[in-house]
């Protein structure tokens, strides 16, 4: 049996664990802010096929742990495979975003077997497989999928941006979204499940969309679809701690933390302390992602007090929204000093 000290730093603290340096890892720390990255996406000629290549997958991922001492790697991927899984044809606009046909222009929603979903994520497992094969011993590897609301907004609508159309269809067509969501769930434990089985210690659910809802709403489409997803989850036999970063939640944070069976909660930049958080419940975050643009005495002044504010809780050190392609490399290994008192 592994004893607690020879985890990775990162499970240490998912297990409740506060530790003197926080474990590091960025939302997207693989990504365009790094030259090597864009040199490899030419390699592929869709970004849906660079995701379904466990090749091209498996390096993305290594390249940022070969920059900087990071404690966990993330699988590269995109929420957007489960629909895709589905039968709802996902591509992505150079410029844009991703697209898809959207549910709200249809009369009967159909969707794909889970079962046969699976088989058209195979790729996905195996570059996870890959990944655990050649990171550290040090080093977690999380696995994750959007919430289902999340990416139920992408599917009413066909695309990202507001989601005026996607909270219309939840009144205009309330049987057919509650039966979306219940698919998702489905899906998104299902896929979720095969990445642990793959070897990912842990997952985050991304909850992209969790602002602007109306209270009633707020509990309709992100709470209960989210204890769902965590009940089936822990049904399928995944005992792996489950990040969950319900992004621009505000003040029902808290609600989401207490209620939804998650492990860890990510916290957006908005968030300014643990508020009414369980006590032992790890806190990932929330660095402002343009600090990592501006660099400097900004970056060094933001990260120190991201540490401070946490310091007598368990926490691991992330940005409180995804890293941006106009950070710098240089400003990113600035902060890896400056977490791990090497300034």
């Amino acid at each position: 049996m592994v004893g607690r000290e020879n985890l990775p730093a990162l499970m240490r603290v998912l297990n409740g664990e506060r530790l003197e340096s926080p474990p590091l890892w960025i939302m997207r720390q693989a990504g365009r802010y790094l030259p090597e990255y864009r040199e490899l996406r030419t390699r592929s000629k869709s970004f849906m096929e660079f995701c379904y290549s466990p090749a091209l997958a498996t390096e993305a991922v290594m390249q940022p742990l070969r920059r900087f001492p990071l404690d966990a790697a993330i699988l590269f991927s995109d929420i957007l495979v489960v629909p895709d899984a589905l039968g709802r044809k996902v591509w992505f606009v150079e410029g844009e975003g991703p697209r898809l046909n959207p549910l709200i222009g249809e009369d009967k929603w159909v969707f794909d077997d889970p079962e046969r979903g699976l088989q058209r994520l195979a790729p996905v497992y195996e570059a996870v497989e890959r990944i655990k094969g050649g990171l550290d011993k040090t080093i977690a590897l999380i696995g994750f999928c959007g919430a289902p609301w999340t990416v139920a907004t992408y599917m009413l609508q066909g695309e990202g941006g507001e989601k005026d159309r996607a909270r219309r269809a939840v009144y205009e067509r309330p049987a057919d979204v509650d039966a979306l969501l219940d698919v998702l769930v489905e899906m998104s434990a299902r896929h979720l499940a095969e990445q642990v089985k793959a070897g990912a210690d842990c997952v985050q659910i991304f909850e992209s969309w969790a602002e602007g809802l109306p209270p009633p709403l707020f509990e309709r489409l992100i709470i209960k679809p989210t204890q769902k997803l965590v009940k089936r989850l822990r049904a399928l036999g995944v005992t792996a701690p489950i990040i969950g970063f319900p992004r621009g939640a505000g003040v029902a944070i808290s609600t989401y933390a207490n209620v939804t069976g998650i492990d860890a909660i990510g916290l957006d930049t908005s968030v300014s302390s643990r508020l009414d958080l369980p006590q032992t419940m790890a806190v990932q975050g929330n660095l402002d992602p343009q600090l990592l643009v501006v660099g400097g005495a900004a970056l060094e002044h933001g990260v120190l007090e991201t540490i401070a504010r946490f310091k007598d809780s368990p926490h691991i050190f992330n940005l409180g929204h995804g890293i941006t392609p106009q950070a710098t490399p240089e400003n990113v290994a600035r902060l890896v000093e400056l977490v791990k008192g090497k300034a």
